[in-house]
């Protein structure tokens, strides 16, 4: 059974910083793309950033460039996302997810999210 557990999520102001992290279960982990998505309050779930199953190519929506950092760490089965300068916007659930296709297409597992909230 495959399950992904995301931790890191909280409160925090404007221009503040929080990491996010997802350990992965019951699959390879090391042989998977992982992405990080986000769903805001009315919206759909949108991409945040991806990272191939070696480390070696990143991804990432234009509205997070130069703020966030995915990494991973295959001997721990876990897959972080560093967020710096965060803003309102940025308020959302984020989930991660195993992608299937490896090409950023899924289909996907998804974990089960965490809460961000920026505001002062």
């Amino acid at each position: 059974q495959v399950q992904l557990v995301e931790s890191g999520g909280g409160l925090v102001q404007p221009g503040g910083s929080l990491r996010l992290s997802c350990v992965v279960s019951g699959r390879t982990f090391s042989r998977d793309r992982m992405d990080w998505f986000r769903r805001a309050p009315g919206q759909e779930r949108k991409f945040v950033s991806g990272i191939s199953w070696s480390g070696g190519s990143t991804y990432y929506a234009d509205s997070v460039k130069g703020r966030f950092t995915i990494s991973r760490d295959n001997a721990k089965n876990t897959v972080y996302l560093q967020m710096n300068n965060l803003k309102p916007e940025d308020t959302a659930v984020y989930y991660c997810a195993v992608d299937l296709s490896s090409v950023g297409t899924g289909p996907y597992y998804w974990g089960q999210g965490t809460q961000v909230t920026v505001a002062s």
